[in-house]
């Protein structure tokens, strides 16, 4: 699920800063930052060292995401809007929700740190980014996507909680993630802000 996560990641981060115009350093960072962000802060809060900094082949999964992102903008237009990049996104989403889901009940936490910790390492990275782009953080104001970790991550703990398998619990967080964020991406979801619900009062 890391695998999957970082490569992920990394490819829509750098995705963002290609669009962005960033020359090839900028789009590595953006990438990389994407990628390592969230799940550095994952291990930070259970108090070990970060995976990133235990091997080096953390980084060449990242640099592989960041790597397909640029020959995907070659070959693909608008490739940080393409279908492929926002699957790509989903599944990253899914499989960091996961991960930070199963270091958090390894570590031992509460229910709300399972669920605080996978939605951590889902979006903690994307929001980082958003800052190296010169934006706020777009989970804060649009689209249904840290959301969609939120769920993943109760899902987990709940399917645990009734004895199942760390496996099936898995499965649960990854399918309701990515599930939920394709929906959400389909029907274009969005949760409500003060602004819409004073406009229904009206």
């Amino acid at each position: 699920m890391n695998t999957i996560g970082l490569v992920a990641f990394a490819l829509v981060g750098s995705s963002k800063a290609i669009r962005e115009e960033f020359d090839v350093f900028g789009i590595a960072i953006v990438g990389l930052a994407m990628a390592f962000v969230g799940g550095t802060t994952r291990d930070l809060l259970v108090t070990r060292v970060p995976l990133v900094l235990q091997s080096p082949i953390e980084i060449i999964l990242g640099l592989l995401g960041v790597g397909l992102a640029i020959t995907l903008s070659v070959v693909l237009e608008s490739p940080d809007t393409h279908p492929v990049t926002l699957v790509a996104d989903a599944i990253g989403l899914a499989a960091f929700a996961t991960t930070g889901a199963i270091v958090a009940t390894d570590a031992g936490v509460s229910a709300f740190g399972v669920v605080a910790i996978a939605m951590i390492n889902a979006v903690g990275g994307g929001a980082f980014a958003d800052i190296l782009l010169d934006r706020a953080p777009f989970i804060l104001f649009e689209d249904f996507y840290a959301s969609c970790a939120v769920l993943g991550g109760a899902a987990y703990w709940l399917t645990g909680a009734v004895g199942a398998s760390g496996s099936t619990a898995a499965v649960a967080c990854a399918v309701v993630t990515v599930g939920t964020r394709l929906v959400a991406v389909t029907y274009d979801w969005h949760l409500p802000t003060v602004q819409r619900l004073e406009l229904l009062r009206d």
